[in-house]
């Protein structure tokens, strides 16, 4: 059986992931992360502390289990925090995936680089793999920086690029939009929304799905894997009400110039989703099954 080891296990697509994949029953998981293990299962993997930024630990980690494969989740992705803390971004999103990158090459190991539709600046979306790249903020760089020292490496690798992650992590320790506007709602709570940003909203679980196809394939090159409608949160925001039967006046129309962020923000990104569905089979759930989705694992 293959070995798989995943980075960021904790996180909201670590954990996505880890349990997906023990579901598939298809590979030996090692899940690592920074710190205690924060999985909701504790049994069918094995867990190991790992800290990214560390070089003698990364390659200590990687030598001792040899996978077969890597996927690489771990990143700081606070677009706001990444402007702000360069150096730590740069450390986690750049340097990292170097000692990761030297790790895999040791040892064989294809690696599936996880990265982010604000490589672009959002004056052309949506965008296939072949799209030509330039970030508006720090964290766009970093993860475009990364990208390349994987592309100008001699491993067999895969970059899967996304969009707008949202999901419930088992222990709610993040909010997506969809959580967001429903409980402002339901507090009866104005709230402002962005008209004029868009994206292609990804369901965790589907960004997983897309992922595992990666692993099991080792299938080469970019990929975009994200939802499939092109969507703006004012939008999104209406979505959510209508599933849950709730009062849209609250939701208030805003543009990106309203709100004062310290990072740009590309206005319209979003992916084109074809070569990933004709080449790994990867089929995502539209939002509005995402919504009810969510609504189930709420409920």
């Amino acid at each position: 059986m293959k070995k798989v080891l995943i980075t960021g296990s904790n996180g909201l697509l670590g954990q996505k992931l880890v349990s997906l994949l023990l579901e598939e029953g298809k590979f030996e998981i090692i899940a690592t992360a920074r710190g205690e293990n924060r999985l909701p299962v504790a049994k069918g993997y094995t867990y190991q502390s790992m800290d990214i930024t560390n070089q003698e630990n990364v390659d200590e980690v990687m030598d001792k289990f040899k996978p077969d494969v890597l996927i690489h989740t771990a990143a700081m992705t606070n677009v706001d925090q990444c402007e702000a803390e360069k150096e730590a971004c740069w450390l986690l999103n750049v340097t990292a995936t170097e000692y990761l990158v030297n790790a895999c090459e040791r040892n064989s190991t294809f690696l599936c680089h996880l990265s982010t539709d604000f490589i672009f600046d959002g004056s052309a979306g949506p965008y296939d793999e072949l799209a030509a790249a330039n970030p508006i903020s720090f964290y766009g760089w970093s993860k475009l920086a990364a990208e390349h020292l994987i592309t100008s490496s001699s491993l067999k690798w895969s970059i899967a690029r996304t969009v707008l992650v949202y999901g419930i992590a088992h222990d709610m320790s993040r909010s997506n939009i969809i959580l967001w506007v429903k409980k402002s709602l339901e507090d009866s709570k104005t709230i402002n929304v962005v008209n004029d940003q868009w994206r292609t909203p990804t369901l965790a679980e589907d960004l997983a799905k897309g992922c595992a196809l990666i692993a099991e394939k080792e299938a080469e090159g970019v990929f975009n894997i994200s939802g499939k409608d092109l969507l703006n949160p004012y939008q999104m925001a209406h979505m959510t009400a209508d599933f849950f039967n709730l009062d849209k006046s609250y939701i208030k129309e805003a543009t990106a110039a309203t709100f004062s962020q310290p990072a740009k923000r590309p206005p319209k990104t979003g992916f084109n989703i074809d070569k990933a569905v004709n080449e790994l089979g990867y089929n995502p759930l539209s939002f509005e099954e995402g919504i009810a989705f969510l609504a189930k694992q709420i409920a």
